[in-house]
């Protein structure tokens, strides 16, 4: 599956993106790119809407760092609304601690959040 990215028109001082299907290391750029030119403006937030996200690695946790890290200077935040359980059970993780703290490669790091988001698809799925 691929990375459908939606730039919706700006609010004041605000800009909200929809992302949909896969962030990972073959579709991670393609956010980057889309988010750069947003990122050059005093933007006081950014809000992604992961609500059509199925899946994230740890590239795609990287491409949202990045855009926080860009906005911080200014003041600027980055928002995330709407996160699937399985994209919130890993910036749940995530949050708590940083993955440059647990995991010695990438590859290490989607190994480790490829199964646990499963399991929270199939829990859901189960519930239903």
């Amino acid at each position: 599956m691929s990375l459908r990215i939606e730039i919706l028109p700006p609010g004041k001082g605000s800009q909200r993106v929809a992302v949909e299907g896969r962030l990972d290391t073959h579709t991670y750029e393609d956010l980057d790119e889309a988010l750069a030119p947003l990122l050059t403006r005093q933007l006081h937030s950014l809000v992604l809407d992961l609500s059509g996200l199925d899946y994230i690695s740890s590239a795609g946790i990287r491409s949202i760092f990045k855009a926080r890290k860009t906005l911080a200077p200014h003041g600027g935040k980055v928002l995330l609304v709407n996160p699937q359980p399985q994209i919130q059970k890993v910036l749940d993780m995530v949050k708590a601690v940083p993955l440059n703290e647990i995991f010695s490669s990438t590859a290490e790091a989607d190994a480790y959040l490829d199964p646990m988001q499963r399991r929270a698809l199939e829990a859901g799925e189960d519930e239903d």
